[in-house]
């Protein structure tokens, strides 16, 4: 009897491929739409219209003559992934919902539900692949990069645990997307041209201050700009760096100059330029850091401002995560490793450090836009071994 995999079909040319991929090797496909979210209003649904994609992507189960049916999961969805957004930005936090979205959606709620209809395995379209070694009941699983660099999305499982591996296919993680593309052209799959989406894991793209004033009040607040030669910018971090020494960069309304006004300090992120409003600067203005106690928002002209820029940064223990449990290091212990503290970042060397109540990594290059919330993930060559949430 061949195995089973239930997919979940998103509407998408990746998701799509991987179905037929998976047909193809002779499983017994079952193709799932998950439906997450219901409030239209905050939604760009020329961006990323569900209704559209929940029909293709029926489309293409026809066409693949595998059976389908759409899974409400919109009230775990809001326990898990929005709840945990709207209390991660009202702390002055960035939350990584994909992140989430993969630990406790795809690979539980979603895979809890497969595995009732009897399925062997759960598949999606990411762009990730996967490996084990050792023998029968004491397998461990590797995460692997994706064999397209421009489009690796093993960072978006940096968070999953060997048991939830250990039942994940990753069908085109071995391929380029143009391939992909071309395999959906082959088959006749009407996804094939379809531009991929953005925004919410399986919601679209929203209007992010829309979607945050649902519970996060709007309040008038100071935009205090600090001058890029500031005595607050000068190296803290260098080769002499333990985590013993780590020392975070505090910002005070009195180190700068006020400059304008926002909505709110828990609607801004580091890093971002867009939505800033500070008008009459020589500069574009970009958000250097928040505080939300105070609801100020402090900024600084130029992309290359030295306030976008850190060399490390730490991590409580209680929110690392090692996806290989055999590599987590004990209390003392380093290791060199790549990391990446965003999707899409180009890998960069660091030193990972386990002392005390924290994990820490010092990294060999500055990285730009550090922000508590989201997730640091790190790699022994192609393999992502573990990840952490950002603390300060």
């Amino acid at each position: 009897m061949n195995k089973r995999v239930v997919i979940g079909l998103s509407g998408g040319v990746d998701s799509s491929v991987a179905a037929y991929l998976l047909k193809k090797q002779g499983y017994d496909v079952i193709a799932i739409f998950m439906r997450n979210w219901h409030d239209e209003s905050v939604i760009i649904d020329s961006e990323c219209p569900w209704i559209d994609d929940s029909n293709d992507a029926l489309a293409v189960a026809e066409k693949l003559e595998i059976p389908f049916q759409v899974l409400d999961l919109s009230t775990e969805y809001k326990e898990r992934i929005v709840d945990y957004m709207f209390a991660e930005y009202e702390a002055g936090r960035t939350p990584n919902p994909d992140v989430l979205c993969n630990r406790e959606i795809k690979f539980d709620v979603f895979l809890k539900h497969a595995l009732q209809l009897g399925a062997d395995f759960v598949a999606t379209g990411h762009y990730c692949q996967k490996s084990e070694f050792g023998e029968s009941d004491f397998k461990t699983y590797q995460l692997i990069s994706g064999a397209d660099n421009s489009k690796d999305q093993s960072y978006f499982l940096c968070n999953v645990s060997q048991e939830q591996l250990s039942k994940a296919l990753f069908p085109i993680g071995h391929l380029q997307k143009s391939r992909v593309r071309e395999i959906a052209k082959e088959q006749g799959l009407l996804t094939a041209d379809k531009k991929d989406s953005q925004g919410l894991c399986f919601i679209g793209k929203v209007k992010l201050p829309v979607f945050l004033q649902q519970k996060l009040e709007a309040k008038s607040g100071r935009i205090i700009e600090l001058d890029r030669n500031s005595p607050l910018f000068e190296s803290k971090s260098d080769e002499r760096f333990a985590p013993t020494m780590a020392e975070p960069v505090l910002f005070e309304p009195d180190l700068g100059t006020e400059v304008g006004e926002h909505q709110g300090a828990h609607f801004f992120t580091i890093g971002q330029r867009r939505g800033v409003n500070v008008g009459g600067r020589p500069l574009p203005s970009f958000v250097l850091g928040t505080d939300v106690n105070q609801n100020i928002v402090y900024t600084g002209q130029g992309e290359d401002h030295p306030g976008l820029y850190r060399r490390a940064l730490q991590m409580l223990n209680a929110e690392v995560h090692w996806v290989r449990n055999d590599l987590a290091l004990k209390e003392g212990e380093s290791m060199e490793v790549s990391t990446r503290i965003r999707y899409r970042q180009p890998l960069s060397k660091a030193v990972l450090y386990h002392m005390g109540d924290h994990h820490f990594l010092h990294f060999e290059e500055a990285q730009r836009g550090m922000a508590a919330g989201q997730f640091a993930a790190w790699y022994l060559g192609e393999e992502l071994i573990g990840s952490g949430v950002i603390q300060k």
